[in-house]
């Protein structure tokens, strides 16, 4: 029997002679390869600048903490997203809002946006789900029209005028929207590479933003590399200059830098990006092409305005609820294919119902999460693996519901 893992890293000796010649350097954390990450991410996205970080979590929650937003401010989210997307927002002690997805939908609408803002939101946190981008242009459309309500927190809010887009884009590095990249629209962009993503640096992340809505971005980078290295107005290389020892702190901040050992992993896994994009795409294709006509109903990841990263494979199965979705996991399971779910909507989770939220009122949420199910998709498969994977979903499918 087959065993085909869900989502293994994709890692060459090429990217395991980058790390090593890390080590050989004596240099390991932050550092020029970092540097060197960071510009050809923000080349790569079409921003000005990008911020390398150890994860996307401390993306979205130091953009959060770039505008100023704490206690007593709102931030807008989608009830349909990995817990990340939310606990940033309680972490800098703002109150999470959760907005159902419409109707079939995994992402929030706008106009589902705009009818949650109110004088307390600052912000708002798109989710590109499984690599298909959100409709920025109108999200940011809708929010212009809701400014009148905004109220700034520091002169970076004042500058963007109304609640700022911090797009989750932790799935959807190399997507595309009206021949844009993700990282090209959101105020700020927040990207993941761990180690289940399409580029991996184990364990990392980054911040993308350009000189738009009067940012700074030559600002914003030195203020974001600043609070990602405990307010220290030195780094680790400036302070090997001859006698340069002394520094300040210019807030007690935080610690989640991301080491060159992480970034040139990540320069490797950049060069290759093109060819993993369009394995992720044949294999789309071939999904697409055998459950086209049937009861698997996948989520499109190309259309005239879009083209996703290919990040995950979601599917629903018309007509199953939550027990027969589960039912089939466990089946495809026992022939060696490790499936999942994305997601589990948040107010199903204990710290969300503790909040006071009820999945009773996300009803479009539930009834995507419930019949949801989520195939292999990676570069480490082989046209083989992909049509045993395909007959076996097919014919799982089709005993279920005989």
């Amino acid at each position: 029997m087959k065993h085909i893992p869900f989502s293994p890293p994709d890692i060459t000796e090429e990217e395991i002679a980058a790390v090593a010649d890390a080590l050989r350097s004596g240099w390991i954390t932050t550092g020029p390869r970092t540097a060197a990450f960071e510009r050809e991410i923000a080349a790569y996205c079409g921003a000005d600048r990008a911020v390398c970080l150890n994860s996307a979590t401390a993306a979205l929650e130091l953009a959060l903490r770039a505008l100023g937003i704490g206690p007593g401010d709102e931030v807008i989210t989608s009830a349909y997203t990995y817990t990340a997307s939310a606990s940033v927002i309680c972490h800098v002690g703002a109150t999470p809002v959760l907005v159902d997805v419409p109707s079939g939908s995994f992402h929030l609408s706008a106009q589902d946006i705009a009818a949650a803002v109110t004088s307390r939101t600052k912000a708002v946190i798109p989710v590109d789900i499984a690599g298909v981008m959100c409709d920025y242009a109108a999200i940011k459309d809708a929010l212009e029209q809701e400014k009148h309500r905004f109220q700034p927190k520091n002169p970076l809010a004042e500058q963007i005028g109304r609640a700022a887009v911090i797009a989750d884009c932790a799935h959807s590095f190399g997507a595309q929207r009206d021949g844009k990249r993700a990282g090209a629209y959101a105020d700020f962009s927040c990207f993941s590479f761990h180690a289940v993503k399409n580029l991996t640096t184990a364990e990392g992340g980054a911040v993308v933003f350009s000189n738009t809505d009067g940012k700074d971005s030559d600002e914003l980078y030195k203020w974001f590399r600043t609070y990602s290295l405990h307010g220290q107005t030195k780094d680790a290389r400036a302070k090997l200059e001859p006698g340069a020892w002394e520094y300040d702190i210019l807030q007690p901040a935080y610690k989640c830098n991301m080491t060159d050992l992480s970034a040139a992993m990540g320069l490797v896994q950049l060069s290759r990006y093109p060819a993993l994009l369009a394995r992720r795409r044949e294999i789309i294709a071939m999904y697409d092409r055998a459950f086209a006509d049937t009861g698997i109903l996948p989520l499109a990841h190309a259309g005239e305005h879009f083209l996703s990263s290919g990040h995950l494979y979601l599917t629903r199965i018309a007509g199953a609820d939550a027990q027969q979705r589960n039912r089939a996991i466990r089946l495809l399971a026992e022939r060696g294919i490790a499936a999942n779910v994305h997601y589990k909507p948040l107010p199903m989770l204990s710290a969300y119902r503790d909040m006071g939220f009820s999945i009773a009122d996300f009803p479009h949420a539930y009834r995507q999460y419930e019949n949801e199910l989520t195939l292999p998709l990676h570069t480490r498969l082989t046209d083989e693996d992909v049509l045993y994977i395909i007959d076996t979903y097919k014919q799982i499918v089709s005993f279920l519901f005989q």
